[in-house]
């Protein structure tokens, strides 16, 4: 399977089941399906990410499973921030922002305790991985 088809698969079971992963490693996590406009190409993406909340926003990492390059949906925020998010059954408009400083270390140091394998892909990155904040529009 490719990551194309893992992704579409997991869009498929998280909006057939409210929200929730029914399989696979994201089963009982916090999910929600990122919309971006391509960058380039303007086309609509859409990619399942896990999420943490900080107060009432919510909070991606763009962590690209360790990778040494950025993820492709995070060149489309960073060009187009007002994006949508879907959480549940909820489709909430969002204005996504890179966290920097003092609050990037904050909310990464959280996001490390909560889910280990991000100190992973932090040790094999090479790079320093982008922390999002959504903020509701």
């Amino acid at each position: 399977m490719t990551y194309q088809d893992f992704n579409t698969n997991l869009i498929k079971d998280l909006r057939a089941n409210h929200g929730r992963a029914t399989s696979g490693p994201f089963a009982g996590r916090n999910v929600l399906i990122l919309t971006t406009r391509g960058a380039r190409s303007g086309e609509v993406r859409e990619n399942p990410l896990a999420y943490t909340r900080t107060g009432d926003d919510y909070v991606v990492i763009a962590s690209k499973g360790g990778s040494p390059e950025h993820p492709g949906w995070f060149h489309n925020l960073v060009a187009n921030p007002d994006i949508e998010i879907e959480v549940g059954a909820d489709t909430i408009p969002v204005r996504a922002r890179v966290a920097e400083g003092d609050e990037r270390e904050k909310i990464w140091t959280k996001q490390k305790q909560l889910m280990p394998g991000f100190a992973d892909y932090e040790a094999k990155a090479n790079r320093q991985i982008p922390v999002i904040v959504l903020e509701r529009r």
